[in-house]
This record gives structure tokens, C-alpha cells and sequence, in this order.
């Protein structure tokens, strides 16, 4: 009888915990999905944030989609500042003294041709719309999380002044760049030549661009950049894309690269930012440039920017900004890449066209006819340009002076070779 009754107790206990072990099994099971289920909420909502409806929508022949959406209705108007914003059509004033374009000599005039997009292939956008690149799922999903898709991390700011290439190196950017401090600056300019550099790992990148910089290198930073890039964790390939970013907290909180958040306000129907270049320099074979302008109109106070041949894109609104609100301290153009190391050696990652700066034209990348905007709106040849790189064995730069390219620089590298482990 004893015996009976704790063989009972005994198989109700084993139900019991039987039952725990299930219910704990399906609250274990619930809390794996759980993340997951709100994860997938989090980049629905993102995306319908970021996706605005379209007028009229472009495949573009390298897989994108470009949506045309009203110029009203774009993600800029996201800002609280901005509901009751009237938009400027158009910039006060240009600065004075912009180089001709075509303004090659003519032994490279055959060898440097106009670019486009790819998209454009396949359609234009109408009059009142502007284009913007569709963000995927998969395009969120490779970010580190939501919240992050389309930032910068903090480390990616080239700081001449800093002269300690260890510490530098320890954030895995690289930089090759010319620069120019000590004055008050309103705007720069440059045409780069447009390459396909190659990158090792999807979460290293590759880009050539413009920084107009306020503020100091703490956390107060405010920068303004544009140009190309190649960055497969944020486009989900390896093409060369027109690209901006902004900043005005050392990439902590503001700003994103494009459209990917509300500032940036966009009035140009032709140029999709993050949009793929097409073509692009070969190797002693055609070369390729595009020209950026980035200003500070003296009417309005707001920073444009202008791509090529006259295409005005747009504006980022002064308030967006603390000391670029006023006017820059430091402009930089050049290359920046990321070394993760991957298998403890240094990336193979290229810089612009993959060679060093010595090899010169049709072979290296450039940044030509550089500018800065004065505080009387004139476009003037810059004084005093410093260079800086981190490992000149591995990317490097050379700076010099011409009749046909004003001042100009060579720059990149191929990262890991015999000199650079």
C-alpha cells in the first residue's frame, strides 16, 4: 500500500515536471521567436519609413529599383524642424570662378569621358518627383541592427593632426588624403576620376570623397562628405555609387549616408543618390571622372551640393548643423578604407584604382582642379595643402600643380603587398 502510493506520488511528481520541462520548453521557444518576430516589426516599420510611395518606379539593369517619389513627400520631411519647411528651389547664389568642366589637356582629352547612372538606362523620373534608391529587407538585415542601417562607425575620420598612426590604426580606417586648416572655409570642389576598387570582406569598404569638416575631432564633429564608394554591407554589392553623408555628433546619433534619414533635402529628378556610376576608369585605358561642389549659399545659410555637369541635388538645412552652421575649418579630399584584418593580415581592400599615386594618370586616381569656396563666395585654389596617410606602403598620396589641373593629387594603393603585411 506504502509502496503503492509513492509509486503515485512519484509518477504525479514526473508528470509535474514533465510539464514544467514542457511549458519551459515552449516559454524558451517563445522567447527565441520573440526577438526575431520584433526584429522583423522594426525593419517593416524602417522600411516603410524609408520607402515613400512612389509616382512612377525604374528598374535599373543592375538590380536596383528607383522609386520616383513627389518632392514634398521625400524622407527629409521626416524632421520635426522641417513640417513647415518651403522648399528653395534653387541656391541663392553659385560661387564665382568654377573651372570648365571639360578643361583637360589635350593629350588626355580623348581619355576622359562623361559618366551617368546606371538606371537611367531604363527610364527618367518626372518633373516635381526626385529619385530614390528602394531600401530591401536585406539591405537593413546586413546592418549590425536597425537602428544603426546606413550610419558610419564613430571611427572613420581621417585626423592629420593626430601623428599617432598606432592609435589610428587600431579603428581599422585607412586614409589617403590631402587636406587644408587654419582658415574659415565655405565650400570645396573636385573632380575625381570613378574606379571599381576591389574589397576582401562584405563589412570592409572602399570610397573617394570630399569632407568639409567643423567643430574638433571629439565628439562635437560636424562633417559634410560626398563622392563614390564600393561598400557591399551597405548595398548588397560590389558597383561604384554616388554617394553623401552628414554628420553633426561624430557619427553617433545625426545624419546617414543619402536619403537613409531625414536632412538632406533633394530637388533634383536626374541623380539618385547611392545609385550606381556607370562607366568607370579602366587601367591605361578610358578614363571616367565626376565633379562634386559642395557650398555654403551666402543667402540662405544652407550647405548645396552639385554633382558634374550642373546637376544642383539639393541642400542640407544650416540647423541641421552646430559649427557648420557658421562655416568649415577643415576640408579633406581623398580615400578612406577598412582593414579588418580578417586573417590577421592587412586587406587587400583597394584604394581608388588599386595602384600607388607614382603611376600617374590612366593608371592612378585623382582628384583634380581641388578648391575651397572663400567667405566672398569665390572658388579659390587652396593654401598650404598638407597630405596624410596611415601606411604609405600600403595606400599613399602625391600632390602637385598645373596649368590645365590647378591643383591636383594622386592617391590609393592596393593594400597588402610585399611592403605592406
Amino acid at each position: 500500500m506504502g509502496a503503492a502510493h509513492f509509486s503515485g506520488v512519484r509518477s504525479r511528481r514526473g508528470r509535474v515536471v514533465a510539464v514544467f520541462f514542457f511549458l519551459g520548453l515552449i516559454s524558451l521557444s517563445c522567447a527565441g521567436r520573440l526577438p526575431g518576430s520584433r526584429q522583423k516589426l522594426e525593419v517593416q516599420k524602417h522600411l516603410k519609413r524609408l520607402n515613400k510611395p512612389a509616382l512612377k518606379t525604374i528598374k535599373s539593369p543592375d538590380g536596383d529599383i528607383i522609386d520616383c517619389v513627389h518632392i514634398s513627400n521625400q524622407p527629409a520631411f521626416d524632421h520635426p524642424f522641417l513640417k513647415d519647411h518651403k522648399i528653395q528651389t534653387r541656391p541663392g547664389y553659385h560661387p564665382e570662378g568654377l573651372y570648365d568642366e571639360n578643361k583637360v589637356s589635350a593629350e588626355n582629352k580623348e581619355t576622359v569621358k562623361p559618366i551617368t547612372q546606371l538606371w537611367h538606362m531604363n527610364g527618367q523620373c518626372p518633373e516635381e518627383t526626385i529619385p530614390i534608391r528602394r531600401t530591401k529587407k536585406d539591405d537593413v538585415l546586413r546592418a549590425s541592427s536597425v537602428k544603426r542601417y546606413g550610419k558610419k562607425k564613430r571611427t572613420s575620420i581621417p585626423e592629420p593632426r593626430s601623428a599617432d598612426p598606432d592609435l589610428i590604426n587600431q579603428s581599422g580606417h585607412q586614409h589617403a588624403i590631402a587636406y587644408v586648416e587654419g582658415d574659415t572655409y565655405y565650400g570645396a570642389k573636385a573632380t575625381i576620376n570613378v574606379w571599381e576598387p576591389k574589397i576582401q570582406q562584405p563589412n570592409e569598404f572602399s570610397l573617394s570623397q570630399i569632407w568639409v569638416l567643423g567643430g574638433s575631432f571629439g565628439e562635437d564633429l560636424n562633417s559634410i562628405e560626398a563622392g563614390w564608394q564600393v561598400s557591399p554591407d551597405l548595398y548588397g554589392d560590389n558597383n561604384t555609387r554616388l554617394f553623401t553623408y552628414w554628420t553633426s555628433d561624430a557619427y553617433q546619433a545625426t545624419g546617414c549616408y543619402n536619403l537613409l534619414c531625414s536632412g538632406f533635402i533633394q530637388i533634383n529628378s536626374e541623380i539618385a543618390m547611392g545609385a550606381s556610376i556607370s562607366p568607370v576608369s579602366a587601367y591605361r585605358n578610358s578614363q571616367y571622372d565626376i565633379s562634386i561642389l559642395v557650398w555654403k549659399d551666402p543667402k540662405e545659410g544652407n550647405w548645396w551640393m552639385q554633382f558634374s555637369n550642373g546637376y544642383v541635388l539639393g541642400y542640407w538645412p544650416s540647423f541641421l548643423f552646430s559649427y557648420l552652421a557658421d562655416s568649415a575649418s577643415m576640408i579633406e579630399w581623398g580615400g578612406e578604407i577598412v582593414n579588418s584584418e580578417s586573417d590577421g593580415q592587412h586587406t587587400t581592400t583597394q584604394m581608388g584604382s588599386g595602384h600607388f599615386p607614382e603611376e600617374g594618370f590612366g593608371k592612378s586616381s585623382y582628384f583634380r582642379n581641388i578648391q575651397v569656396v572663400d567667405s566672398s563666395n569665390n572658388l579659390k585654389s587652396p593654401k598650404g595643402i598638407g597630405t596624410f596617410t596611415e601606411k604609405s606602403n600600403c595606400y599613399d598620396v602625391q600632390t602637385g600643380t598645373n596649368d590645365d589641373w590647378g591643383h591636383y593629387m594622386y592617391y590609393g594603393g592596393p593594400g597588402r603587398n610585399p611592403n605592406c603585411a
